[in-house]
């Protein structure tokens, strides 16, 4: 149960630090005196939304902190466990807003996100508002009451999750089998292409050798021309050659029998440059021996290259790339073989979801069945104690008739009502006032809270537009469901007030240049005061003093 809050710098609230106990606690005040924005401070610790407004004016940021025993809230236990956040039996929510609106988060004093303090929020509390009558027109409302009730809320979680995981492979098998008619003919071109390249057999380095070798085959009369030329000087010519000159000049040089160093290392140059000329006319003969001028190569080197070079026009990319290019088309055809594969996975996928959706929505609808009959006559029996006597209330399960797998399940949950003996059941909408509204609901709050695993409720204003003895049986539900754990209720009803064990007072203290809000714990003395003050104004008479006293000393 909640067992401190501190409040520091929110809205008009300076420094607030309050003690609670067990029971039901009635807060009460005068109208803007700040009830309520307690109870929007402890939301904040719950993950609420915030924004810079909530600062209190003149201050660098709003601190709220909630501090919660836990031995009675084995679920929250848990949930810390699991965090590495539990805090032996205490959890302590913080929650920092900036005045530039920069909002953070902690539990037990570790930072955390704003989901988290919401999901373990909704573990430790339960906040009725006083507005919450009007969401009792939706028939999500409906729904959401009704699993409650059952007990089913965890059930009705796997539903929607199961529906939401059957609807997003849906939509992923029909855009892959949308797209199948392209993909077959973006198979049939590639396999085509692929085909192509195949014949065309092209190999790594080819179109180099190719052309080198076209340049070869396309110059052949004037390398042969050349090389015998070449063979003429060196070693043929009529009128003399290079090999002859080398020969005359070493048997010159070399005669000298006692010669001088450097004309020996001339005479050893001229040597070498011999035997290399020598070589040289050696490999032109053996090249032109060797060498065909072949015009039927010639041809099939230029209608292989004309090949290839079509093929890449064709692709639009460089010769050199078409290899590249076959594997890349390749790998493009496996993927759409498993994008294939793809479909028959998804398809499969799609049926197991559907038979677990079938499984969880079945025992949701069960459980739905049994259940709204009870729901149904606890609140028709509340209805009728809170001064709508004669009234009738019902819960109608209808089928969907859809045959998608809807996130709620298989039916559709509308409350119906006859506020009036004889009339016949209809939607809220069409029967409620706006009175008989915030008693039907008040009715449907304190059934469901009595289903509550959360120990500790708020009860906001939700005695709004009842009163005389209604709002005395009002008070006395509420107590009822305190003595069984820890109730917050904000009335401005006497008789509401003067049911609960505890009572805060919440009032506005001026200062000179700002007002500020305060709550203080009333003894049973000042509680008489305060029940005579709702029951008769700002001056107190000796007769509401005394009835104020009956009211508070008979609980």
């Amino acid at each position: 149960m909640l067992v401190h809050l501190s409040v520091r710098n929110y809205a008009i609230v300076e420094h607030l630090d309050l003690e609670l106990e067990r029971g039901m606690t009635v807060i009460t005040g005068e109208t803007g005196a700040g009830k309520s924005i307690m109870l929007d401070a402890l939301g904040l610790t719950m993950g609420d939304r915030a924004d810079s407004g909530v600062v209190r004016p003149g201050a660098d940021k709003a601190d709220i902190l909630a501090t919660f025993d836990l031995k009675r809230i084995p679920e929250a236990q848990s949930w810390l466990a699991e965090r590495d956040l539990d805090n032996d039996g205490l959890c302590i929510l913080r929650r920092v807003i900036t005045a530039e609106g920069r909002s953070r988060a902690y539990i037990n004093g570790s930072p955390c996100p704003q989901g988290d303090l919401k999901a373990l929020g909704s573990l430790l509390i339960d906040i009725h508002s006083q507005h919450e009558h009007q969401s009792l027109l939706k028939t999500d409302t409906h729904r959401r009451l009704l699993d409650e009730f059952a007990e089913a809320k965890e059930l009705a979680r796997q539903v929607q999750l199961a529906s939401q995981r059957w609807r997003q492979t849906k939509q992923t098998l029909e855009r892959l089998s949308s797209s199948s008619e392209e993909q077959r003919a973006r198979y049939q071109l590639l396999s085509y292409q692929l085909e192509e390249l195949a014949n065309l057999a092209l190999s790594e380095g080819e179109i180099e050798a190719l052309e080198q070798e076209q340049k070869t085959l396309a110059s052949a009369e004037q390398l042969l021309v050349a090389c015998r030329q070449v063979i003429d000087l060196c070693s043929e010519g009529e009128g003399g050659n290079v090999l002859s000159a080398l020969n005359t000049s070493t048997h010159r040089l070399g005669g000298f029998s006692h010669a001088p160093k450097p004309l020996e290392e001339a005479t050893n140059l001229i040597g070498s440059a011999q035997i290399q000329i020598e070589e040289a006319v050696s490999e032109l003969n053996r090249f032109i021996d060797n060498f065909e001028a072949d015009p039927e190569r010639q041809q099939v080197v230029q209608e292989r290259l004309d090949a290839i070079y079509t093929m890449a026009r064709k692709h639009r990319v460089q010769p050199e790339e078409l290899v590249h290019l076959q594997t890349q088309l390749q790998s493009e055809l496996e993927s759409l073989n498993a994008d294939d594969a793809a479909v028959e996975r998804l398809q499969e996928e799609l049926a197991a979801y559907a038979r677990h959706y079938q499984e969880k929505a079945n025992e949701l609808s069960e459980r739905r069945q049994t259940r709204a009959p009870e729901l149904a006559a606890a609140v028709e029996t509340e209805m009728q104690r809170l001064g709508m006597p004669g009234g009738r209330f019902s819960i109608t399960l209808q089928p969907e008739p859809s045959d998608d797998l809807q996130p709620y399940g298989q039916e559709t949950v509308e409350f119906r009502v006859s506020a009036n003996p004889g009339q016949p059941l209809k939607t809220l909408a069409k029967v409620a006032s706006g009175g008989e509204l915030s008693r039907i609901s008040l009715a449907i709050q304190v059934i469901t809270a009595q289903t509550s695993r959360v120990p500790t409720l708020v009860f906001d204003e939700v005695d709004v537009g009842i009163g005389g003895p209604t709002a005395e049986i009002v008070g006395q539900l509420l107590r009822r469901l305190g003595e069984d754990g820890q109730v917050l209720t904000v009335t401005h009803l006497p008789q509401v007030a003067a049911q609960g064990h505890h009572h805060l007072f919440v009032h506005k203290e001026r200062g000179v240049s700002e007002t500020r809000t305060a709550v203080a714990i009333l003894d049973k003395q000042r509680r008489i005061e305060e029940v005579a003050r709702m029951l008769g104004g700002i001056d107190l008479t000796r007769e509401s003093l005394a009835h104020a006293k009956k009211m508070v000393t008979a609980k």
